[in-house]
């Protein structure tokens, strides 16, 4: 099966069915939903196949494909998956079927207001168009709604499945029109706001990144292709140049602070499907990029800005956990969580020993599972109470306890409790980086203890304590988890769990990707310091 062209036909088979879904008559749109899911579960049924292929141990780039493009540029349809891409390649495969299916009724219109309830005339304007918002957007297409979702799992493979430097430039870029519109015409309050925002934030970064890719293009001999590239030679100052441009878009897309502040704002608007795959996914491609391309094409670059990035890793771990802590609107507080998230995988990639990159990369697959089931959670305590707000809620476990229970859940694996996935990559995280730089570990660590009061104070706020008595008075609180949404969470829950405890199978793919890595940059792990252990201890 090594030969079979994977990611070609990965890339391609979203695609096409994103053009069959969107031509399927508006007024069929369950229709319209089960073909979106059975395409997805198509990819997800090749992409395990593709896993189960993937030798490790083998060649660093395996399922290589290259077909010619842009011949007179050096330009190539040149795809390749290492143990990183691998990893968040089946991420998306697992996300996208069960977003859809979470997302049912997302593009149906108007569920949203008919359940609020108890709004006196007072009632603060912003608040108020924050609940009617929530959900209720016009009445758009059904089809395609979800023919965007498939759009957007095409780009999302392409991204990381490229290994041509121009082909990734594209993919990364045309990524960004599927959730503009999802955000944009299927979200709730600010939408247009969060949707142009966010778009403006990544274009202004691809700007950087097309800057260096041109550069790199001059100074690499007009090619492309990653592994060629990876061999050039290039000057000590034109390298550092060429990394911020790749580094500020790639900062921007993550996001890393001080390049944050589009996150929130899309995060909150958008539907808790597209959520989930904006911070489950789609920010991985910033943290993955500085892996892929930052770190191998520049080396001594990415040394020399490292302080600069641990930095920001750590502004980003407290700061953005110091806001969660304030948020009145669940989406954002989700989104805000990512950010201080985002922040430990920075730290990880550049501190530059095996476990903590490995631990980092980890950390993007089990922050993937981890948020996309609380934003999906959170997405269906929205859709009971016609409300994002915290103070909305009160005590809903009475009333939906299945419900309270995933989103408890979903909330120690967010704040990495030992026995969930996010454990294990936030321990390999901070001792790889304690072997090598004390105070950035002891630093980061900080962001743990944050992390238990921002989530621990929301699921007390919306589903402990006393009934609010406005949940009462709405119908659809009182319908707790069905069979869809079981089904939705249930494999989420698993892999969570499994990989919490036995992580081996996906450490196994991912190591040999992080080690050819830090080899790239020069970097070795310490040695063990036994003599200082055994003199200690005498």
């Amino acid at each position: 099966m090594s030969d079979f062209p994977f990611l070609s036909v990965l890339t391609v088979a979203p695609l096409v069915g994103a053009l069959v879904v969107a031509f399927l008559p508006r007024r069929r749109p369950e229709l319209a939903k089960q073909v979106a899911l059975g395409w997805s579960l198509l990819v997800l049924a090749l992409s395990v196949v593709m896993w189960v292929s993937f030798q490790v141990g083998g060649d660093r780039l395996q399922f290589r494909e290259s077909y010619p493009w842009i011949p007179a540029w050096g330009v190539r349809f040149t795809f390749a998956a290492d143990g990183i891409a691998l990893v968040m390649l089946m991420l998306i495969a697992v996300l996208v079927p069960l977003v859809i299916l979470a997302s049912w009724h997302d593009a149906d219109g108007g569920s949203g207001a008919s359940t609020v309830s108890g709004r006196g005339p007072g009632a603060d304007a912003e608040e108020g168009a924050a609940r009617a918002g929530a959900l209720a957007s016009p009445k758009r297409s059904v089809p395609v709604y979800f023919a965007l979702l498939l759009v957007l799992e095409c780009t999302m493979i392409g991204v990381f499945a490229a290994a041509d430097v121009f082909l990734f430039y594209v993919f990364f870029e045309v990524m960004l029109v599927p959730m503009y519109f999802l955000i944009g015409s299927y979200g709730g309050h600010q939408r247009q706001y969060a949707a142009v925002k966010f778009f403006l934030y990544s274009l202004v970064g691809g700007l950087f990144m097309l800057a260096a890719v041109i550069g790199l293009w001059v100074v690499g001999g007009k090619t492309f292709d990653w592994q060629t590239l990876t061999q050039v030679d290039i000057s000590t100052g034109t390298e550092r140049w060429l990394f911020l441009g790749f580094f500020l878009a790639f900062a921007i897309k993550a996001p890393f602070f001080p390049f944050h502040t589009w996150l929130p704002d899309a995060g909150g608007a958008a539907p808790a499907g597209a959520a989930a795959l904006l911070v489950g996914v789609l920010d991985k491609v910033g943290t993955f990029g500085i892996l892929r391309y930052c770190l191998p094409l520049f080396p001594e670059a990415s040394k020399w800005f490292a302080p600069w990035a641990l930095a920001l890793g750590l502004i980003g771990i407290i700061y953005a956990a110091l806001l969660a802590v304030g948020q009145s609107d669940l989406k954002r507080l989700v989104s805000y969580t990512s950010i201080a998230h985002f922040g430990f995988i920075g730290v990880g990639i550049f501190a530059f020993t095996t476990q903590a990159g490995t631990g980092a990369v980890l950390y993007m697959v089990n922050h993937g599972l981890a948020t996309g089931l609380l934003f999906l959670v959170v997405g269906m305590l929205i859709a009971r109470r016609g409300s994002a707000l915290i103070k909305d809620f009160g005590g809903a476990g009475k009333l939906v306890p299945l419900l309270a229970g995933v989103l408890f859940f979903a909330g120690l694996a967010s704040l990495a409790l030992p026995g969930t996935a996010p454990f294990v990559s936030e321990f390999l995280v901070l001792i790889g980086t304690f072997t090598v730089n004390k105070p950035v570990a002891v630093i980061a660590t900080l962001g743990i203890i944050l992390a238990a009061a921002y989530v621990l104070w929301m699921v007390q706020r919306t589903t402990q304590g006393t009934l609010n008595p406005e949940l009462a008075t709405v119908e659809a609180m009182h319908r707790d988890l069905s069979l869809r949404e079981k089904v939705v969470v249930a494999p989420l829950i698993a892999l969570i769990v499994l990989l919490g405890f036995y992580p081996k199978p996906v450490t196994d793919v991912i190591n040999p990707a992080v080690q050819a890595t830090m080899q790239d940059v020069g970097k070795t792990d310490p040695a063990p310091e036994v003599g200082s252990v055994q003199e200690a201890s005498r």
